[in-house]
């Protein structure tokens, strides 16, 4: 199963914010025994090269990314770290471009028509839209897909267990992103049995809706 293929059946993409490598692994695995085996570590910390180089190297059944990536410089020392996927905030054509060439897949942000169509030059078959809350929730994504028949979509930013069964259910959607099963408070006072446990929810409510 390839890493898009991956995402789609994990449904829930953690947005990871590691302040420290030495939590990485701990969250990986507490993560994997909730149910989760795809993670995004984000770029906002200078933990997060180090905590994608320490899960790929220990925790290889975890597929594990790069978020909030910004530049070409980021990605490129992300990849070389083990990241299996990349994702930015938004759509930045250098990056998209390396990606597609080098075989990384890449969700760029892309929340507006000229953006879309911008990752459907590089025959991107998902996107990132973010925030979600911001730009219009599930009502934006069901209009944007009208005119971009088969693109998917992944929501990140005011998606978590009170929606999710929402979003997961519409047609347009590959998977959704956010930091609710993985709060960077639990994370930060070593409380991975929690994180396990909120993972744990989010892949019931997620199960059931797909089921229903």
């Amino acid at each position: 199963m390839d890493v898009l293929s991956r995402m789609a059946a994990a449904g829930v993409v953690p947005v990871v914010v590691l302040d420290k490598a030495e939590d990485a692994v701990p969250t990986a695995r507490a993560m994997i025994a909730g149910g989760i085996d795809v993670m995004e570590i984000t770029f906002r910390t200078a933990a997060a090269a180090d905590s994608i180089r320490a899960v790929a190297a220990e925790v290889p059944e975890m597929i594990v990314g790069a978020g909030t990536v910004i530049n070409l410089e980021q990605c490129k020392l992300a990849v070389e770290c083990g990241a299996k996927f990349i994702v930015s905030p938004g759509y930045d054509e250098e990056t998209v471009a390396w990606c597609v060439e080098n075989n990384i897949p890449v969700t760029p942000g892309c929340v507006t028509p000229t953006e879309i169509m911008m990752a459907k030059k590089h025959d991107l078959k998902v996107v990132k839209f973010f925030p979600a809350n911001v730009y219009g929730g599930l009502k934006a994504l069901k209009a944007l897909s009208g005119p971009f028949v088969g693109l998917k979509f992944i929501p990140t930013g005011g998606v978590n267990n009170d929606n999710l069964a929402e979003f997961i259910t519409a047609p347009m959607i590959h998977a959704v992103g956010g930091s609710w099963t993985v709060p960077k408070k639990e994370i930060n006072a070593g409380n991975f049995d929690k994180i396990t446990e909120l993972c744990a929810e989010a892949r019931k409510i997620l199960l059931a809706a797909r089921e229903g």
